[in-house]
């Protein structure tokens, strides 16, 4: 049985940095992808960052780009996501996500495209 856990997350001021954590188990197969996607209030949910182990290749939206880093622990299956010069337009839940297959690169930001989902973590930026 997959199971996604996360850790992390919390309150910061603008400019101020996080770390998310997900552990992944379970899986029975070698390429995945695995990373986060997030949802904010009345929002719709958008993908973040996602690692795809086939290709050993990060993918970043736009929007976080140059400000947030997602690494790899293939030890323990596990991604961090390090948030850095937050602003308060991340504010949100952040849901790791993972696909137990490889991604082309067009769809790693498809949410239907995953199947295994945890719980999510609130990260709220204010001013």
């Amino acid at each position: 049985q997959v199971q996604l856990l996360e850790s992390g997350g919390g309150s910061v001021q603008a400019g101020g940095s996080l770390t998310l954590s997900c552990t992944a188990s379970g899986f029975t197969v070698n390429d995945i992808c695995l990373g986060w996607f997030r949802q904010g209030p009345g929002q719709e949910r958008e993908g973040v960052a996602i690692y795809c182990t086939r290709r050993s290749r990060p993918h970043y939206t736009d929007s976080v780009k140059g400000r947030f880093t997602i690494s790899r622990d293939a030890a323990n299956n596990a991604v961090s996501l390090q948030l850095n010069t937050l602003k308060l337009e991340d504010t949100a839940t952040y849901i790791c996500a993972a696909a137990d297959r490889d991604l082309p690169a067009g769809w790693v930001f498809l949410s239907r495209m995953y199947n295994y989902w945890g719980q999510g973590t609130q990260v709220t930026v204010s001013s």
